[in-house]
Protein backbone atom coordinates (compact mmCIF):
# COMPACT_ATOMS: atom_id res chain seq x y z
CA UNK A 1 0.00 0.00 0.00
CA UNK A 2 2.88 2.63 0.76
CA UNK A 3 4.19 2.66 -2.90
CA UNK A 4 0.81 3.48 -3.87
CA UNK A 5 0.67 6.14 -1.42
CA UNK A 6 4.38 7.46 -2.42
CA UNK A 7 2.88 8.19 -6.18
CA UNK A 8 -0.22 9.97 -4.88
CA UNK A 9 1.42 12.24 -2.61
CA UNK A 10 3.69 13.26 -5.74
CA UNK A 11 0.81 13.43 -7.44
CA UNK A 12 -0.27 15.87 -5.14
CA UNK A 13 2.90 17.73 -4.96
CA UNK A 14 3.06 18.12 -8.60
CA UNK A 15 -1.07 19.42 -8.72
CA UNK A 16 0.02 22.12 -5.41
CA UNK A 17 3.18 23.28 -7.38
CA UNK A 18 0.96 23.44 -11.00
CA UNK A 19 -2.05 25.38 -8.57
CA UNK A 20 0.80 27.88 -7.00
CA UNK A 21 2.23 28.67 -10.60
CA UNK A 22 -1.55 29.37 -11.36
CA UNK A 23 -2.19 32.12 -9.07
CA UNK A 24 1.01 33.55 -9.70
CA UNK A 25 3.26 31.99 -7.07
CA UNK A 26 6.18 30.88 -8.56
CA UNK A 27 8.47 28.23 -7.06
CA UNK A 28 10.31 25.22 -8.26
CA UNK A 29 8.83 21.39 -8.83
CA UNK A 30 12.34 20.54 -7.54
CA UNK A 31 11.84 22.56 -4.03
CA UNK A 32 8.60 21.50 -3.35
CA UNK A 33 10.03 17.36 -3.77
CA UNK A 34 12.62 18.43 -1.33
CA UNK A 35 10.04 19.06 1.71
CA UNK A 36 7.11 16.55 0.76
CA UNK A 37 9.48 13.68 -0.76
CA UNK A 38 7.39 10.64 -0.53
CA UNK A 39 9.87 8.92 0.32
CA UNK A 40 11.30 10.38 3.60
CA UNK A 41 7.23 11.41 4.19
CA UNK A 42 6.03 7.35 4.38
CA UNK A 43 9.21 6.76 6.44
CA UNK A 44 8.05 9.07 8.45
CA UNK A 45 4.30 7.65 8.22
CA UNK A 46 5.60 4.26 9.17
CA UNK A 47 7.44 5.27 11.84
CA UNK A 48 4.44 7.05 13.27
CA UNK A 49 2.15 4.16 12.67
CA UNK A 50 4.85 2.19 14.90
CA UNK A 51 4.53 4.67 17.80
CA UNK A 52 0.74 4.99 17.34
CA UNK A 53 0.69 0.86 17.86
CA UNK A 54 2.63 1.63 20.95
CA UNK A 55 0.78 4.29 22.47
CA UNK A 56 -2.43 2.39 22.00
CA UNK A 57 -1.42 -0.81 23.13
CA UNK A 58 -0.29 1.34 26.32
CA UNK A 59 -3.55 2.98 26.46
CA UNK A 60 -5.24 0.15 26.37
CA UNK A 61 -3.79 -1.24 29.36
CA UNK A 62 -4.04 1.88 31.29
CA UNK A 63 -7.62 1.66 30.73
CA UNK A 64 -7.93 -1.71 32.04
CA UNK A 65 -5.65 -1.37 34.65
CA UNK A 66 -8.65 1.74 35.76
CA UNK A 67 -11.69 -0.64 35.16
CA UNK A 68 -10.11 -3.01 37.58
CA UNK A 69 -9.21 -0.58 39.91
CA UNK A 70 -12.53 0.54 40.04
CA UNK A 71 -13.89 -2.98 40.51
CA UNK A 72 -11.53 -3.53 44.13
CA UNK A 73 -12.77 -0.47 45.20
CA UNK A 74 -16.09 -1.70 46.01
CA UNK A 75 -14.13 -4.17 48.61
CA UNK A 76 -12.12 -1.65 49.94
CA UNK A 77 -14.48 -0.11 52.68
CA UNK A 78 -14.77 -3.26 54.31
CA UNK A 79 -11.01 -3.50 54.35
CA UNK A 80 -10.65 0.03 55.84
CA UNK A 81 -12.98 -0.71 58.46
CA UNK A 82 -11.30 -3.96 59.32
CA UNK A 83 -7.88 -1.95 59.62
CA UNK A 84 -9.09 1.13 61.47
CA UNK A 85 -11.42 2.53 64.18
CA UNK A 86 -13.58 5.72 62.93
CA UNK A 87 -12.94 4.93 59.65
CA UNK A 88 -16.53 6.21 58.59
CA UNK A 89 -15.47 10.32 57.68
CA UNK A 90 -12.50 9.23 55.29
CA UNK A 91 -15.25 6.33 54.13
CA UNK A 92 -17.45 8.43 53.44
CA UNK A 93 -14.87 11.17 51.24
CA UNK A 94 -13.28 7.73 49.55
CA UNK A 95 -17.26 6.97 48.51
CA UNK A 96 -17.64 10.33 47.25
CA UNK A 97 -14.41 10.06 44.98
CA UNK A 98 -15.14 6.66 43.73
CA UNK A 99 -18.20 7.48 42.80
CA UNK A 100 -17.71 10.91 41.24
CA UNK A 101 -14.83 8.97 38.85
CA UNK A 102 -16.64 5.83 38.33
CA UNK A 103 -19.35 8.17 36.86
CA UNK A 104 -16.84 10.26 34.66
CA UNK A 105 -15.76 6.56 33.45
CA UNK A 106 -18.46 5.21 32.94
CA UNK A 107 -20.36 8.36 30.49
CA UNK A 108 -16.98 9.03 28.79
CA UNK A 109 -16.41 5.10 27.74
CA UNK A 110 -20.23 5.14 26.26
CA UNK A 111 -19.20 8.40 24.47
CA UNK A 112 -15.93 7.12 23.62
CA UNK A 113 -17.05 4.22 22.16
CA UNK A 114 -19.46 6.15 20.26
CA UNK A 115 -16.91 8.39 19.15
CA UNK A 116 -15.08 5.33 17.29
CA UNK A 117 -18.04 3.41 16.15
CA UNK A 118 -18.67 7.09 14.43
CA UNK A 119 -15.49 7.37 13.24
CA UNK A 120 -15.18 4.01 11.85
CA UNK A 121 -18.66 4.38 9.82
CA UNK A 122 -18.04 8.50 8.40
CA UNK A 123 -14.33 6.73 7.10
CA UNK A 124 -15.67 3.50 5.68
CA UNK A 125 -18.31 5.32 3.77
CA UNK A 126 -15.66 8.00 2.67
CA UNK A 127 -13.38 4.22 1.56
CA UNK A 128 -10.28 5.21 4.12
CA UNK A 129 -7.94 2.31 4.54
CA UNK A 130 -7.69 1.29 8.04
CA UNK A 131 -10.96 2.55 9.41
CA UNK A 132 -10.70 0.10 12.49
CA UNK A 133 -7.59 1.41 13.43
CA UNK A 134 -8.84 4.93 12.84
CA UNK A 135 -11.70 4.20 15.03
CA UNK A 136 -10.09 2.66 18.09
CA UNK A 137 -7.50 5.86 17.95
CA UNK A 138 -10.55 7.91 18.49
CA UNK A 139 -11.62 6.00 20.98
CA UNK A 140 -9.07 5.93 22.73
CA UNK A 141 -8.20 9.77 22.38
CA UNK A 142 -11.20 10.68 23.60
CA UNK A 143 -10.10 10.42 26.84
CA UNK A 144 -8.11 13.20 26.41
CA UNK A 145 -10.06 16.59 26.85
CA UNK A 146 -9.85 19.14 24.77
CA UNK A 147 -7.54 18.13 22.37
CA UNK A 148 -7.97 14.29 22.09
CA UNK A 149 -10.50 14.63 19.54
CA UNK A 150 -8.37 16.84 17.37
CA UNK A 151 -5.15 14.74 17.35
CA UNK A 152 -7.01 11.67 16.23
CA UNK A 153 -8.50 12.89 13.50
CA UNK A 154 -5.63 14.46 11.81
CA UNK A 155 -3.77 11.25 11.10
CA UNK A 156 -6.76 9.52 9.41
CA UNK A 157 -7.59 12.78 7.60
CA UNK A 158 -4.27 13.12 6.05
CA UNK A 159 -4.75 9.67 4.88
CA UNK A 160 -8.07 10.36 3.37
CA UNK A 161 -5.67 13.59 1.41
CA UNK A 162 -3.19 11.12 0.01
CA UNK A 163 -5.46 7.98 -0.73
CA UNK A 164 -8.49 9.85 -2.11
CA UNK A 165 -7.80 13.53 -2.57
CA UNK A 166 -8.75 17.03 -1.22
CA UNK A 167 -12.86 16.37 -1.51
CA UNK A 168 -12.69 13.37 0.15
CA UNK A 169 -10.21 15.02 2.96
CA UNK A 170 -12.55 17.84 3.92
CA UNK A 171 -15.46 15.54 4.00
CA UNK A 172 -13.62 13.38 6.73
CA UNK A 173 -12.75 16.84 8.43
CA UNK A 174 -16.34 17.98 8.44
CA UNK A 175 -17.20 14.45 9.15
CA UNK A 176 -15.28 14.29 12.39
CA UNK A 177 -15.87 18.07 13.42
CA UNK A 178 -19.90 16.68 13.41
CA UNK A 179 -19.20 13.66 15.06
CA UNK A 180 -16.80 15.88 17.80
CA UNK A 181 -19.28 18.92 18.52
CA UNK A 182 -22.35 16.07 18.95
CA UNK A 183 -20.70 14.51 21.44
CA UNK A 184 -18.71 16.98 22.85
CA UNK A 185 -21.19 19.82 23.11
CA UNK A 186 -24.47 17.60 23.11
CA UNK A 187 -23.96 14.36 24.46
CA UNK A 188 -21.44 14.44 27.27
CA UNK A 189 -22.91 17.72 28.88
CA UNK A 190 -26.23 16.53 29.18
CA UNK A 191 -25.56 13.08 31.37
CA UNK A 192 -22.86 14.63 32.84
CA UNK A 193 -24.06 17.70 33.86
CA UNK A 194 -22.04 19.45 36.81
CA UNK A 195 -21.11 16.19 38.07
CA UNK A 196 -17.28 16.51 37.55
CA UNK A 197 -17.40 19.81 39.27
CA UNK A 198 -14.39 21.94 37.61
CA UNK A 199 -14.06 24.58 35.45
CA UNK A 200 -13.23 24.06 31.90
CA UNK A 201 -9.91 25.77 32.50
CA UNK A 202 -9.07 24.01 35.26
CA UNK A 203 -9.85 20.54 32.87
CA UNK A 204 -7.13 21.72 30.11
CA UNK A 205 -4.52 23.12 32.83
CA UNK A 206 -4.98 19.47 34.62
CA UNK A 207 -4.39 18.00 30.91
CA UNK A 208 -1.02 19.79 30.59
CA UNK A 209 0.35 19.36 34.19
CA UNK A 210 -0.11 15.64 34.21
CA UNK A 211 0.70 15.23 31.05
CA UNK A 212 3.92 16.78 32.04
CA UNK A 213 4.35 14.57 35.37
CA UNK A 214 2.80 11.30 33.82
CA UNK A 215 3.17 11.78 29.96
CA UNK A 216 0.81 10.08 27.83
CA UNK A 217 -0.68 7.75 31.05
CA UNK A 218 -1.29 11.62 32.86
CA UNK A 219 -3.05 13.09 29.89
CA UNK A 220 -5.47 10.02 29.81
CA UNK A 221 -5.72 9.99 33.28
CA UNK A 222 -5.49 13.99 34.25
CA UNK A 223 -9.81 14.25 35.28
CA UNK A 224 -9.95 11.61 37.06
CA UNK A 225 -6.52 12.81 39.17
CA UNK A 226 -7.92 16.15 39.36
CA UNK A 227 -11.28 15.15 40.33
CA UNK A 228 -10.14 12.75 43.61
CA UNK A 229 -7.61 16.08 44.59
CA UNK A 230 -10.84 18.16 44.35
CA UNK A 231 -12.39 16.29 46.75
CA UNK A 232 -9.49 15.84 48.96
CA UNK A 233 -9.18 19.54 49.33
CA UNK A 234 -13.54 19.95 49.81
CA UNK A 235 -13.38 17.50 52.22
CA UNK A 236 -10.83 19.98 55.08
CA UNK A 237 -12.28 23.45 55.77
CA UNK A 238 -8.81 25.05 55.51
CA UNK A 239 -8.54 24.00 52.30
CA UNK A 240 -12.02 24.00 51.11
CA UNK A 241 -11.64 27.66 49.14
CA UNK A 242 -8.88 25.80 46.97
CA UNK A 243 -11.75 23.58 46.06
CA UNK A 244 -14.13 26.46 45.01
CA UNK A 245 -11.46 27.91 42.88
CA UNK A 246 -10.94 24.53 40.94
CA UNK A 247 -14.67 24.05 40.52
CA UNK A 248 -16.98 25.53 38.01
CA UNK A 249 -18.52 28.82 37.64
CA UNK A 250 -20.74 30.12 40.35
CA UNK A 251 -24.12 30.77 39.43
CA UNK A 252 -25.96 33.93 41.03
CA UNK A 253 -28.43 31.73 42.51
CA UNK A 254 -26.01 29.41 44.04
CA UNK A 255 -23.78 32.64 45.19
CA UNK A 256 -26.98 34.04 47.30
CA UNK A 257 -28.07 30.98 48.52
CA UNK A 258 -24.63 30.17 50.35
CA UNK A 259 -24.60 33.77 51.55
CA UNK A 260 -28.06 33.39 53.03
CA UNK A 261 -26.69 30.50 54.58
CA UNK A 262 -24.08 32.21 55.80
CA UNK A 263 -26.21 34.99 57.19
CA UNK A 264 -28.33 32.47 59.33
CA UNK A 265 -25.29 30.85 61.13
CA UNK A 266 -25.94 32.59 64.93
CA UNK A 267 -23.69 35.16 65.74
Amino acid sequence: TFPVYEVQLKAISEDFVNWMHGVGIHTSSGLMSSYADPGKVMKMAANIIGSMGNMLTNSFLILVTVVFIMLEAASFPDKWRAARDNADDSLQRFSATVKTINQYMAIKMLTSLATGLAVVILLALIGVDYVVLWGVLAFLLNFIPNIGSIIAAVPAVLLALVQLGAPAALVAAGGYLLINTVVGTFLEPRYMGKGLGLSTLVVFLSLIFWGWVLGPVGMLLSVPLTIAIKIALDSQPNSRWMAVMLGPRIEPVELASAAGSVDDEPG
